[in-house]
């Protein structure tokens, strides 16, 4: 007989392993917080001092979202219908000015709920007071990879971009031994920060052995403004400044030539995909379907809400395949399962997470959904890959599991009162409008 904190049964797991394993009638035993064992649930006797039953639902890991800014939930709808630029310095930049610890706290954790009732376990965030997004996530018990945003011009957190890196160094010195909170290195892009300071991230990045983040090629703006100031294109003047490396996160790669993917593949940079934002904003659309025939580990993001306007990576799986496919002109492209891959498996590897999350597999860490497909939506089910990406959505998410710990079951979410946090997330509304009246 096998003993088991935590069983779940009576689904069909999606195993999202190198093989891509289905397995009907499946069964996972969590011990603390580790898979111990994947399999079929024929025959096997358990005791555990919890039993979740899957109702014939849908098993698979966590989703991973990439790419976000947290907190900027509670900037959700502000100055939507703008291009870039003029949304970042004209709303975004000013009301950033005016933020402060707790402003950062509420939105992460409101991020935090919206992120664990759709299906996500882990994400990457990029913004200010991150000690704070760091704390609001570990609160929601999540898993993430957190980092303070740099610029060359201050911030209302550190102040001076010398203070900036010191507030990262602290940051990465306090979190490295937490089991969910991880910290990277994250200038924010070449158009906001200067070549020493993006040397001067990467160096603190190789030194603490952490992942550095950066926006990349998001917008055609964006790549003549760096031609125009470094004489090359993004990719290749990252290239020059030694910076393309592996341990890099390139967030949008939205305008990169073939030139710019060969250099990427070769020297192991990866990419986050944020569909939905860059079609919001109309920055252009990446070229995901060159970046993975080439060998780049590309991951999934929402960006942030206030250019997205949710959190949800169902519907960018389900986004991310039909825009690739019209843009090619070929229904063949990114097909369910691969996408269902970037918002997994791939896209823990894209964070550097591969070895711990985005997939189940005995010895990994126990981040784990199911999804009830008992729904006129989701009836009758074919091909559960399709299902996923094409018509399943965040609120279909009955259960989610972190490091071992349910933190939600049966839509109720265990570790965050969401009136208290909705409440005071309208009380920060208030203020928000002020600042840009």
């Amino acid at each position: 007989m096998q003993q088991s904190d935590i069983i779940i049964k009576n689904g069909t797991i999606l195993t999202m392993n190198r093989e891509n394993t289905v397995i009907e009638d499946g069964l996972i035993h969590v011990k603390g917080d580790t898979i111990s064992r994947v399999g079929s649930g024929g025959g096997v006797t358990i005791e555990a001092e919890k039993t979740i039953d899957a109702h014939g639902g849908l098993i698979l890991p966590g989703l991973i979202n990439g790419h976000t800014h947290a907190a900027m939930s509670l900037f959700r709808g502000l100055a939507d219908d703008l291009p870039l630029m003029d949304w970042l310095n004209n709303y975004i930049f000013p009301a950033e000015r005016r933020i402060d610890a707790d402003f950062v706290f509420t939105g992460t954790l409101l991020a935090c709920a919206e992120m664990i009732m759709s299906g996500t376990t882990t994400f990457c965030d990029m913004y200010l007071f991150e000690k704070e997004a760091a704390r609001a996530a570990r609160k929601a018990q999540m898993r993430c990879l957190v980092g303070e945003v740099l610029y060359d011009f201050p911030s209302p957190n550190y102040g001076s971009v010398e203070k900036g890196l010191e507030y990262t160094e602290s940051l990465i010195k306090k979190w490295q031994n937490d089991p969910l909170v991880s910290v990277a290195v994250e200038p924010h892009s070449l158009f906001t920060c200067s070549p020493d300071l993006l040397i001067s991230a990467n160096e603190m990045a190789l030194r603490y052995e952490v992942p550095m983040v950066i926006h990349v090629a998001e917008t055609l703006n964006e790549v003549e403004e760096v031609k125009e100031k470094y004489g090359k294109p993004p990719v290749e003047y990252l290239y020059s400044l030694g910076l393309l490396d592996s341990h890099l996160i390139a967030d949008h790669c939205v305008h990169v030539s073939e030139q710019d993917i060969k250099k990427m593949a070769k020297n192991g940079t990866r990419v986050i995909h944020n569909p939905e934002s860059n079609m919001k904003l109309a920055s252009g659309i990446a070229p995901v379907t060159e970046l993975i025939t080439r060998g780049v580990t590309v991951g999934l993001g929402t960006d942030g809400c206030a250019s997205n306007n949710n959190l949800d990576i169902f519907t960018e799986m389900d986004m991310t395949a039909k825009l690739h496919k019209i843009q090619t002109m070929d229904p063949t492209v990114l097909d369910s399962v691969t996408v269902l891959r970037m918002a997994t498996i791939e896209g823990a590897k894209a964070l550097g997470m591969e070895d711990i999350t985005g997939s189940l597999e005995t010895g990994k860490k126990a981040d784990i959904i199911i999804l009830d497909v008992d729904k006129p939506h989701l009836t009758p089910m074919y091909n559960p890959y399709s299902h996923i990406v094409y018509a399943a959505r965040g609120n279909d998410v009955s259960h989610s599991i972190i490091n071992g710990q349910p933190v939600m079951e049966d839509r109720k979410l265990l570790t965050l009162d969401i009136e208290e946090i909705m409440e005071r997330a309208r009380e920060k509304a208030i203020k928000v409008r002020e600042w840009v009246s």
